[in-house]
């Protein structure tokens, strides 16, 4: 697929995947086919082993969907749109490689609700985020109302949703929405930095800790602590645990090949 709305640079194992549609990279359906496209084959790809997701500038990551091509769709195509949506941001949860969001500027809801598929997420401290659905008369429809609650709690996550105002960096870490503030022009740096040292770690190792996160997250503490344990004896059983074990018998620094 030719990829009109996106860029992709691989580096150090690390691939930056820009949303190229300036100033504020709204989400239209092209953009989640394309991104569905793309993660797809970084995550065949094996000279990948962490991921930065970042917006074009410094005015937005993703300021919500792409509201001209909202206002002229029925019922049916607003269904597909919003398929589409929820489609691209369970692949990003669930990717087996580790998923940073860069957010250089405003993430407004849809452009929230992708950031908070990603693992982490670095902020500039210019940042500003919202979910104004309800003042356009809709709500999150790509799974904000559900990943929202699970980070701040439902009754932070009403208020979020139910007033829909825009709060700031600050805020959003307070709320452990964001994992790291940093400067806008030290963020990808920054980004890149983390995923780099992810990209270093034996990969198999990080795709059992997400799946018992992201899957033991969505059980009872019974259920989670069975789904550990099968990622643990996973993890185990890898030639990655021989040399990460070797390497601190004898005090070296581990080199893993991701097998």
């Amino acid at each position: 697929m030719s990829l009109e709305f996106l860029l992709c640079e691989i580096e150090n194992k690390v691939a930056v995947v820009t949303i190229n549609r300036p100033p504020v990279n709204p989400l239209s359906t092209k953009v989640f086919k394309e991104l569905a496209y793309l993660f797809d084959e970084l995550e065949a790809n094996d000279e990948v082993r962490a991921i930065v997701l970042t917006g074009s500038g410094e005015k937005a990551f993703v300021a919500g969907a792409d509201i001209n091509e909202m206002a002229n769709l029925d019922l049916v195509g607003i269904n597909k749109m919003n398929k589409a949506s929820r489609e691209v941001f369970s692949k990003t949860e669930n990717l087996t490689k580790p998923v940073i969001a860069a957010i250089n500027g405003l993430a407004l809801g849809g452009g929230l609700e992708l950031a908070l598929a990603c693992d982490l997420r670095i902020s500039s401290t210019k940042a500003k985020f919202a979910f104004p659905e309800v003042g356009l008369g809709i709500i999150p429809g790509g799974g904000g109302t559900q990943r929202l609650q699970k980070i701040v709690g439902q009754g932070v996550a009403k208020e979020l949703l139910y007033f829909g105002e825009m709060f700031d960096a600050y805020r959003a870490l307070e709320l452990n929405i964001v994992n790291k503030l940093t400067p806008v022009e030290e963020l990808q740096d920054a980004a890149k930095e983390w995923a780099e040292k992810l990209a270093q770690k034996p990969p198999v190792a990080l795709q059992m800790v997400k799946l018992a996160v992201n899957t033991g997250g969505n059980t009872d503490i019974d259920s989670g602590l069975i789904i550990e344990s099968t990622c643990f004896a996973n993890a185990f059983s890898t030639e990655d645990r021989k040399e990460g074990l070797k390497a601190f018998v004898e005090k070296r620094k581990p080199v893993f090949a991701g097998k």
